[in-house]
């Protein structure tokens, strides 16, 4: 059984999104809106960009990456727009 992930991707300019991946591959870096994080840069700044990639949750069982997704989400708050990419679930401050 392979292991499951929730990850945390930071962006240059601070911002975050939190994610899951249930095959633990180390090239993937989530599904952030590119249309999103593309509004954020300039072209100058994408010529070179430094992205990182943080495992803040490991289990072997899906259901629970599942459950705790949203549960990261809200704790790191990357649903805020000024903090995150997150659009889901829905921000309330």
């Amino acid at each position: 059984m392979s292991l499951k992930v929730i990850y945390k991707i930071t962006y240059p300019n601070g911002k975050i999104y939190i994610g899951k991946d249930l095959t633990d591959s180390i090239n993937y870096f989530g599904s952030a809106s590119g249309e999103l994080i593309a509004k954020d840069f300039t072209r100058e700044q994408r010529q070179s960009m430094t992205i990182t990639k943080d495992i803040l949750f490991e289990s072997h069982d899906a259901v629970e990456i599942n459950c705790r997704e949203s549960e990261f989400i809200r704790e790191y708050q990357s649903n805020n727009p000024e903090i995150g990419y997150n659009r889901w679930p829905k921000y309330r401050p």
